[in-house]
């Protein structure tokens, strides 16, 4: 018999402190930089999000919303024996944050490691864990996308600083005997490394260069559009369905015009596109998992759903998911 793999929980977890445009503009003014609540919703349909604390890192986000969704599977933290971390800001240069969360999470002895794929990571992550599950490697999965962008954010740089927030979202993926994840798929091309990129690097106990991000928003919006359309239609093919089989498009969090988009190019109704970016902004990796998490607990999402999860992210990285709750 075939072996599949399933989501059985999601979780997330965001930071208590929310931040307002209004909030944040007020403080960029007072460092002599300009925006507004009404600049930023414009381009980006962002309205807040939230910040953490400078003592708290993305194992301490990740593990609370891996506990959220280890209780919503019906498990405890040692039933897993897989653990995948996606993020790009990790606690440390090593080991990984999916090391420090599993300690975190009081367990010993399954695989733990970290995908970085940027904004794509939970896409990567999750197909990463579904081959796992596939053949056999692994039978209960934590997959955690898990960031704290504001520490690499440069708030000298209204076009960048407004869009960016921290947060944490996680599944438990299972062994099944019938279909969750339907297909998947995933591509990169370094070709584009510096339109998203945080250029830094670490040598002599210092970062070196630039430690702040740096992105090329209208060539990142160029790229966006067309990959997340060809990656969910190729995704589709796989899978042997139509646009019409979907019943909820997740994408990454980034900007309401490229979700918008990508909706429209897809023939889905605006309705049924999951839309968190108003009140997180975008939170990398971690921006798939919340969205699932929110629309899930609110009862938007239902099981028995279709599902189309797609990211695009520094790399340049992109990709899909097609699954079955």
């Amino acid at each position: 018999m075939r072996r599949y793999s399933r989501i059985t929980g999601t979780g997330s977890y965001l930071p208590p402190r929310r931040v307002t445009n209004a909030a944040l503009a007020a403080e960029l003014a007072a460092k002599g930089v300009e925006t507004s609540d009404e600049w930023i919703v414009e381009r980006t349909g962002i309205r807040a999000r939230h910040f953490a604390e400078p003592d708290v890192t993305s194992s301490d986000l990740g593990a609370e919303a891996a506990r959220h969704a280890l209780q919503a599977a019906g498990l405890e933290a040692g039933d897993i024996d897989l653990i995948i971390v996606a993020t790009s800001t990790p606690d440390m240069v090593f080991p990984s944050a999916a090391c420090i969360l599993q300690n975190k999470l009081g367990i010993a002895g399954c695989a733990a490691f970290d995908v970085q794929a940027v904004c794509s990571g939970f896409v990567y992550a999750l197909t990463v864990a579904d081959a796992m599950i596939q053949t056999g490697a692994a039978s209960k999965a934590l997959v955690i996308g898990a960031e704290v962008f504001s520490r690499i954010l440069d708030f000298s740089d209204r076009t960048t600083c407004v869009l960016f927030g921290d947060g944490a979202g996680a599944v438990v993926l299972e062994a099944s005997d019938t279909p969750g994840i339907l297909a998947s798929d995933l591509h990169a091309d370094g070709k584009h490394v510096g339109i998203l990129c945080v250029p830094g690097t670490v040598s002599g106990g210092r970062v070196l260069g630039d430690p702040f991000l740096k992105m090329d928003g209208q060539a990142v919006f160029k790229l966006a559009v067309g990959v997340l359309e060809s990656a969910a239609r190729t995704t589709l093919a796989k899978a042997g369905l139509t646009d019409a089989d979907i019943d909820w498009l997740i994408p990454h969090q980034a900007n309401i015009r490229i979700m918008q988009s990508t909706a429209k190019k897809l023939k889905l109704p605006l309705d049924k596109l999951i839309v968190t970016v108003d009140q997180h902004g975008n939170t990398s990796a971690a921006s798939i998992p919340l969205a699932l998490d929110a629309a899930v607990r609110s009862g938007k999402i239902q099981k028995g759903d279709t599902l189309m999860l797609e990211g695009v992210g520094g790399g340049f990285t992109w990709g899909a998911v097609l699954l079955n709750l």
